[in-house]
This record gives structure tokens, C-alpha cells and sequence, in this order.
């Protein structure tokens, strides 16, 4: 879709949701697709919504159901909810992309094969509980907020949650709210994108989190060449722009990573993004 829409080929994604997911999609086009392996997308802000009583295969509301029990009371939500936080190991969905023996592990859960994954150590940052449905003694459903690193699963906090107090859980919303620096806020609907209203980003937005150095004229010039030039802000890695300091509009030349030399600290390029001439590229995160 946004293929056509945008009138672009090229273009990649920065992290895919579950098929029962809405909310932010990082899409890149252009030569901007060559940012994605340093977008800084972290941390991930999630909202969802457990269903208690019954756990399915597959976590969440598409799923068979495999085991049922009693509802938990909200006392016991809210007094294992910390055990969530922090650096923890999880064991991912059966159905997951998780690669067993060369196969994605969904494959083969829809082969009808055993799947035992082992655990992942991920980071959990925060997570609230809240509103609650039913009764205080007894929860239907609940809100859930996570914020979390990479390679978190919500559908196995969700499991492990209502495991944690003796009931079963699954998910049956769950929506992406931010990415990093990206959130669905800003982002533009499919609809729009499909009618071709889509607000593309500047490339350089992809790079927030990254400290960043005007070039001058000439040093732009070395740069699309692939010439390190001088590096006079601190920080290992940074955006070049054009400008000089203080332009209210700098335009993203290169990403490049510091080293030292016999000159000194130098900006060494490592993705040009464009040439001095050439359109800007862009980068668009549409709202499914």
C-alpha cells in the first residue's frame, strides 16, 4: 500500500506488530531504508488489554483455548505486577518468530508440532495495571501499560501475569503506542496514507537521540565522497547535516561514526544518504 501510495519501491519496516495489533509502523523509503539498523526505537510503549479465565496457544484472542481457572482478585494483579519490572527471562509464544531448528517457531506450532522455546532475558521498564472489569475479587479483563526493550513479548507478560496469581490470561487488544523517539500521536492513518496524504518525516528525524554537527559547504562536499572530515561535537556516532549552526532547517548528508587519527577527531562516513543535489530523503510512520 504504501508502495503505491508514496510512489516508492524502495522501502523497508522497523519492526513488525502481531496480526491482531494496530498502532505504530516505522516505515522507511527510499535511501532512508539504509537508517533502519540505527534507528534507536527504544523503549517500546505498549497498551493492551487481559482477558483472565482462560490462556490460549497462541496468547491471545485468536487462539484455542488450552487451560481455564478461576478470576483473579485485583489485590493479587496489583501485588505481583513489580515482579514484572526490571531484567527478567521470558519464555516466548509458541506462536513467535522465534527460529527453531531453521523453522519459525509458528510454523511449526501450526504443524501441529510440540514447541518449547527457552528464555530470553528481556527488559521491562514499567508496567501499570488498570482499569479493571468485573469485581474486585473477581477481574475479568484489565488495562495494561508496558514500556519495554526489544524482543519483550506483551502476549508472555499477559501469560505470565495471570500465572503469577493462579488464573489464566490471554490478550485481546493490543496497540503500539511509541517507538523511541516516534509515537502514534504523530503518526498518519492508513487511510491517509491510501489517499495519498501521508505526511512524509525528514530523514534526519529517523537519527533523533544521535548528536549532530553542520557541515559547511565544502565539508558537505567531502562527505558524499566518503571523506571523514572534522569532528566538533563529542559522541561516537552522529547525524551530518548541512548548514551552518544555528539553520533552523539542517538536511541529513550522512550517518557517521568518530575516530582518531593523527588530524584528531575526525567523522568518519559510514551511510551517505544523499548527494549535495539530490531530494531528501524521508521517513513516514503510518497507523494501522
Amino acid at each position: 500500500m504504501a508502495r503505491r501510495a508514496l510512489g516508492e519501491q524502495r522501502i523497508g519496516h522497523a519492526g513488525t506488530l502481531d496480526p491482531f495489533a494496530t498502532g505504530l509502523l516505522m516505515l522507511l523509503t527510499g535511501r532512508a531504508t539504509r537508517l533502519a539498523q540505527f534507528l534507536l526505537d527504544e523503549p517500546k510503549e505498549y497498551d493492551a488489554t487481559i482477558r483472565f479465565g482462560s490462556e490460549t496457544d497462541t496468547e491471545d484472542l485468536h487462539g484455542a483455548v488450552v487451560r481455564e481457572a478461576a478470576l483473579p482478585s485485583v489485590a493479587a494483579l496489583t501485588d505481583v505486577a513489580p515482579r514484572f519490572v526490571g531484567e527478567l527471562d521470558q519464555v516466548p509464544p509458541a506462536y513467535s518468530a522465534k527460529h527453531v531448528d531453521g523453522k519459525r517457531a509458528y510454523e511449526r506450532a501450526r504443524a501441529g508440532e510440540q514447541v518449547e522455546l527457552s528464555p530470553v532475558r528481556v527488559t521491562i521498564h514499567a508496567l501499570t495495571l488498570g482499569p479493571f472489569g468485573g469485581s474486585d475479587d473477581a477481574v475479568e479483563w484489565c488495562r495494561m501499560r508496558v514500556s519495554c526493550g526489544g524482543g519483550t513479548y506483551v502476549r508472555s507478560i499477559a501469560r505470565d501475569l495471570a500465572r503469577a496469581t493462579l488464573t489464566a490470561g490471554h490478550l485481546t487488544a493490543l496497540r503500539r503506542m511509541k517507538a523511541g523517539a516516534f509515537s502514534v500521536e504523530d503518526a498518519c492513518s492508513l487511510d491517509a496514507l491510501q489517499s495519498g496524504a501521508a505526511a512524509l518525516r525528514p530523514a534526519l528525524d529517523a537519527l533523533a537521540g544521535y548528536v549532530r554537527q553542520p557541515l559547511s559547504h565544502d565539508e558537505v562536499q567531502k562527505v558524499v565522497r566518503g571523506i571523514d572530515v572534522e569532528a566538533r561535537v563529542d559522541g561516537d556516532r552522529g547525524a551530518l547535516v548541512t548548514g551552518e549552526e544555528g539553520e533552523a532547517e539542517p538536511v541529513l548528508v550522512a550517518f557517521a561514526e568518530r575516530r582518531n587519527s593523527e588530524k584528531g577527531a575526525r567523522w568518519q562516513p559510514r551511510v551517505v544518504m544523499r548527494e549535495a543535489s539530490s531530494p531528501e530523503p524521508r521517513v513516514v510512520s503510518p497507523d494501522p
